[in-house]
């Protein structure tokens, strides 16, 4: 993973190293009718790693949380290499008016959601996303 032409930057104030490139995965899953399918994101993901990238941006809604499965899957024996970044806030189909905001509730439920798809303990930045 380490590349001699990657840049890394801190993150805000977290004191996380991340690559000047992150790489963005709402097209990671084919749910919505386009996007990549699993082994080409597999093959996007495995060159960003290969060019030294470590930090990941997705969303509990990106591709109804395929996007948010793949990276799981992906990360498997190098998670704690990796930053992940993921997105709460929008709403979810239905009735109930606490599935979407930013509220405590919603984002626990989204945060939850994200640990079990993306198969990890943790998330290294979690951010509220208003559509």
């Amino acid at each position: 993973m380490n590349n001699p032409f990657m840049n890394y930057q801190l993150l805000g104030r977290s004191g996380l190293r991340v690559s000047d490139l992150c790489l963005g995965t709402m097209t990671f899953g084919e749910d919505w009718g386009w996007g990549a399918a699993r082994d080409e994101a597999r093959k996007i993901y495995n060159a960003y790693r290969e060019a030294g990238g470590n930090f990941i941006d997705t969303a509990n809604f990106y591709t109804n949380g395929t996007s948010e499965s793949f990276l799981g899957e992906f990360a498997k024996g190098h998670r704690e290499t990796m930053v992940l970044a993921t997105k709460y806030s929008v709403s979810h189909p239905g009735t109930d008016p606490n599935a979407a905001g930013n509220q405590r509730k919603n984002m626990m439920q989204a945060a939850e959601g994200s640990l079990k798809r993306l198969q990890t303990d943790y998330i290294d930045e979690n951010e509220h996303h208003n559509l």
